[in-house]
């Protein structure tokens, strides 16, 4: 969908410790915390609305996985796209706060119009986020007319 305009993303997830969250989102991620309640925290994810909302343990979800360009991809994720150097600033403070990467920052589709610089991580519940960065941020939406494999 296309329109005039900048939309913010709204977004609710599931939680199985608010305190780990918040630590992850804040502290971690540099996430601002916005309203909150004695179950669920809003965030200030890179200028969107992000929801954490505490759930039993028992209720989290497993996630399936999709092959992508050799890795095994998380397939429910979410994550923010960012300037070349905003992701390896990133990349540079998970390594300080010694994040495990589940899919090590790595280059995507090298040479092709949708070339890319992406990584995964999980939080404390388990939620997979993707952090990427496009070489050229103008083939976002492009097609290069070929099948990925």
């Amino acid at each position: 969908m296309s329109g005039g305009g900048t939309a913010l993303f709204h977004l609710a997830l599931p939680v199985d410790d608010l305190k780990a969250a918040a630590h992850f989102y804040g502290e971690v991620l540099g996430c601002r915390r916005g309203r909150s309640s004695s179950r669920w925290i809003d965030f200030d994810f890179w200028g969107h609305q992000l929801v954490t909302h505490q759930v039993p343990q028992e209720v989290m979800q497993t996630v399936a996985t999709n092959p992508v360009d050799g890795e095994d991809v998380p397939a429910s994720h979410f994550g923010a796209i960012l300037s070349w150097d905003q992701l390896q600033a990133l990349v540079e403070r998970l390594r300080e706060r010694e994040v495990p990467f589940v899919i090590e920052p790595v280059t995507r589709f090298a040479g092709r119009r949708g070339e890319q610089r992406t990584l995964f991580i999980r939080d404390p519940a388990g939620n997979y986020l993707e952090f990427k960065a496009f070489r050229n941020i103008d083939m976002l939406f492009a097609s290069d007319g070929l099948d990925y494999p």
